[in-house]
């Protein structure tokens, strides 16, 4: 049988060679994967150079099977198959998420987003009330759940229209934050009119990809579904504009609205949301690499003359 360090080796090469961004931590997971242990396990065998054997935990499959389950999986992701959909989770912030096909897997650069929803909520308990936040096309439940668990006298509602999404969120929800927020399948325009101008955070990570930008990555392009990834408009930004008007219904006078969005779309981003006229301090932030991929506003009555409820 050969050891950790030359089968971890021999994955990355293929891999690679697939042109897989990260293949020797993809080769680690997928090895910790097929032999139910942790990553850190497979990178200590690799080092003291043990076998296979070593990593198979009782209860689990045995040498051989491993090796075959190891083999079926790095294949599955030389043909580009996201490594997230393959071993049933993806990391978000402290969250451990269950994904898989029909859901949109959360990005380290929504993290950013979720931040800024989570420190506003924090400001609002600071304060002494309850933070009542809102996560629109929430998918995995990824937000939503990052702002429920780091701020515990937080109010959270999410929403979801997509079928497939929302039993994911409802997934997640159950799994790690049982009756602490409340998921709706509904559609982020209209949804939660009982809450009208009276939220503190909308937060949302809609979809915003234009028609003609089709995604770079394999994974992207042949796994996300279409429905969380392409905004619908000539510029992608139609259905960002139905839930920056949520947001404005939404939103008390001083609530913070904070919108993920495409880096060529950082000034098309800030027009929308200004056009609303129930914005001020309308700014965008940069994600995790320095890029603008977010657009931040403030509620303002004062600014605004109009109606959004219809």
């Amino acid at each position: 049988m050969p050891d950790v360090a030359a089968l971890v080796r021999a994955a990355e090469r293929r891999l690679a060679d697939a042109g897989v961004a990260s293949p020797r931590s993809d080769a680690e997971t997928l090895l910790a994967h097929a032999t139910h242990a942790d990553r850190a396990d497979v990178v200590r065998a690799a080092v003291m150079g043990r076998s296979v054997g070593a990593l198979v935990r009782a209860g689990g499959p045995g040498e051989s099977r491993a090796l075959e389950d190891f083999d079926v999986l790095v294949g599955r992701r030389a043909a580009r198959e996201p490594l997230q959909h393959l071993v049933g989770h993806a990391a978000f912030r402290h969250l451990v998420l269950e994904v898989g096909p029909g859901v949109f897997v959360p990005r380290p650069e929504t993290e950013v987003v979720a931040q800024v929803a989570v420190d506003e909520a924090r400001a609002v308990a600071t304060s002494g009330r309850a933070p009542r936040v809102v996560d629109l096309c929430t998918g995995s439940g990824a937000i939503a759940l990052a702002v429920a668990t780091e701020v515990a006298t937080s109010e959270v509602h999410a929403v979801e229209l997509d079928r497939d999404a929302h039993a994911w969120a409802s997934r997640n929800v159950e799994g790690l934050a049982p009756g602490r927020l409340r998921l709706l399948r509904a559609d982020a325009r209209r949804a939660l009119a009982d809450l009208d101008g009276t939220c503190d955070v909308v937060v949302s990570n809609p979809p915003y990809v234009p028609p003609d930008a089709v995604p770079r990555d394999p994974e992207v392009a042949r796994h996300d579904p279409a429905v969380a990834l392409y905004g619908l408009g000539p510029d992608g930004l139609e259905v960002p504009r139905g839930v920056t008007a949520a947001a404005a219904r939404l939103l008390r006078d001083g609530g913070l609205y904070v919108m993920e969005h495409a880096e060529s779309q950082a000034e098309a981003a800030r027009s929308m949301v200004r056009a609303t006229g129930a914005f001020v301090s309308v700014e965008t932030r940069e994600d995790l690499t320095g890029r603008p991929r977010m657009v931040v506003g403030r509620r303002n009555d004062a600014a605004f003359v109009g109606d959004f409820r219809s």
